[in-house]
């Protein structure tokens, strides 16, 4: 059986074709980025297509649709988690509210990092952008050395 998660813990749902990410805050109830709209109860997947969210106070049971999930405050090694009780208080300020969304810049990683470090940092968008920039590269790569001239042979 999974360890209860702590107030101020950061949640990992594995989503089909992505994570999505929430804070736990107290009595089984997490909060995170939601569609604005209650039609969609899917999870920060169709913000994609709006560049706004709902800040949303909800049972982890509701959030998880069935999907796995692990407590992964994965950047306590990079930055210092603020206060526990100073995260919650941040934390529950932000519910109900409507914020920017952005896949790139602004999605449910950067969120709840900003919740718990005060560093909005998404691994998820970076991993994606470096292997990005490396197949870029590769291509680059084979395009230049398809029209670099060649060494003529005698």
């Amino acid at each position: 059986d999974k360890p209860k998660p702590r107030p101020g813990d950061l949640i990992e749902i594995f989503r089909i074709g992505y994570e999505h990410w929430a804070i736990y805050v107290e009595d089984d109830c997490v909060v995170h980025l939601a569609p604005p709209s209650e039609d969609f109860e899917a999870g920060s997947i169709t913000s994609v297509f709006s560049n706004r969210a709902v800040v949303k106070y909800s049972h982890l049971e509701d959030v998880l649709h069935g999907c796995s999930w692990k407590v992964n405050n994965k950047l306590d090694g990079t930055y210092l988690p603020l206060p526990v009780d100073k995260i919650i208080q941040r934390t529950k300020k932000m519910i109900n509210k409507i914020v920017q969304y952005s896949l790139i810049e602004g999605n449910c990683e950067h969120f709840v990092n900003d919740l718990r470090y005060g560093v909005p940092r998404s691994q998820q968008v970076e991993h994606v952008l470096m292997e990005g920039a490396k197949a870029a590269g590769a291509v680059l790569s084979a395009v230049v050395d398809s029209i670099r001239p060649k060494p003529e042979t005698a």
